[in-house]
């Protein structure tokens, strides 16, 4: 049971890991968001990176809450499997 919740905690968060990543290099080939690919990880990764996004202040073009992001989740998992 052990190693089901271990393997599970890690797919999870290298799922948000390249969802995140995965927007951020779409959305220099598609800025308009029209591509169904760009609308679904969209929708997986806006509640993680709004929160962030209203936190941070504004740097003009460059976003940086996908890095921020990055970096509670990496942090988040080390936690949580040290935890365990």
């Amino acid at each position: 049971m052990y190693g089901f919740i271990v393997t599970f905690i890690n797919l999870l968060f290298q799922a948000l890991l390249f969802a995140i990543l995965g927007r951020v290099l779409i959305s220099w080939i598609d800025p308009m968001g029209n591509m169904r690919v760009t609308q679904i990880l969209r929708e997986i990764t806006e509640p993680i990176l709004a929160p962030i996004r209203s936190v941070l202040p504004s740097m003009g073009m460059i976003d940086l809450s996908p890095l921020v992001a990055m970096l509670l989740i990496q942090l988040l998992h080390n936690l949580i499997l040290g935890a365990i």
